[in-house]
């Protein structure tokens, strides 16, 4: 598969958070399996994450406020990196701030170390300077952050966008244009679980991030509205379970899938999918997946 400057093995990473820095997934599959190992969030200073509890089950979904816990960058670099250097087939680490220099900085700490293929830009995560709304949903803020970072790595970025906003493909098209290479569409859904009985929310923040089969109609929608606008190389995530989820991914415009919840229900859910995919194909006598791309009929 061809995802913008990478070349994947086959056209299913993990999803960042879900399967921690690797190795808590070596029980179960040989890192070399997905087309990429998406690493959970580091950012540039440690972080001890939001109160408990931090997930809450809902209806084909899962919520979830986990607050981003991290070693910071630097620690990452020295005791995590070194324990899945050179397994995956594609290493891509995902990163965040809490302030806008801080993607910087965080990036280019993270250019110079071997064996990392790419950066993932988490801009979902809140900013504390600016009232904690996310950086990502306001076109000019993500322009700049992203072109902050280009400056300092020349490593292949993708970048994480949120759905929650109002029209997605203004902040798409400023994160290419700020140097981006590939788009990640799309984070979490916002969404709340109460138990009214306690009258209490069910995570510790209140609101958290839906994620799981809920909500892949809806980043199913992005991904199309993205792709049809720009034609640009396209990573979909949200809800992705089985093959058939994987190929609907590709035919509505991404070039690859991340899968996450689904490691939670079934820790072997990516290898069988990367298996279901080669069924597909097969079956389908299809020469290529990058064919299947954007090949959506209406």
């Amino acid at each position: 598969m061809t995802l913008g400057p990478l070349k994947l093995q086959n056209p299913v990473m993990t999803a960042s958070g879900c399967c921690g820095f690797g190795p808590e997934m070596e029980d179960f599959f040989d890192l070399s399996v997905p087309g990429a190992l998406v690493l959970k969030t580091v950012t540039l200073n440690p972080r001890i994450g939001n109160p408990s509890p931090r997930l809450a089950e809902t209806p084909s979904g899962l919520l979830n406020s986990i607050g981003l816990p991290n070693p910071g960058v630097r620690a990452f670099l020295k005791n995590l990196l070194p324990l899945v250097r050179n397994k995956p087939s594609c290493l891509v680490v995902n990163f965040a701030g809490e302030r806008e220099p801080e993607f910087a900085e965080a990036a280019k700490l993270l250019d110079g170390a071997d064996g990392i293929d790419a950066l993932e830009m988490n801009l979902s995560c809140p900013n504390v300077e600016g009232g904690r709304l996310p950086f990502g949903t306001d076109p000019v803020t993500v322009k700049r952050i992203v072109a902050s970072v280009r400056a300092v790595t020349g490593l292949p970025l993708l970048v994480k966008l949120s759905p929650n906003v109002t029209d997605i493909v203004p902040i798409a098209e400023a994160a290419l244009d700020g140097g981006g290479d590939v788009l990640t569409v799309a984070n979490t859904l916002l969404g709340m679980s109460i138990d009214w009985r306690e009258r209490k929310a069910r995570l510790g923040t209140g609101f958290g991030g839906l994620s799981g089969p809920a909500v892949m109609p809806v980043a199913l929608r992005l991904v199309h509205q993205v792709w049809t606008a720009l034609r640009c190389p396209i990573v979909g995530v949200g809800g992705v379970t089985t093959a058939d989820d994987v190929m609907a991914y590709l035919v509505t415009g991404a070039a690859a899938v991340q899968a996450g919840t689904a490691c939670f229900m079934d820790p072997l859910a990516i290898p069988n999918m990367i298996d279901g995919v080669a069924g597909r194909v097969e079956e389908e006598g299809i020469a290529s997946l990058d064919e299947c791309v954007g090949s959506l009929k209406f």
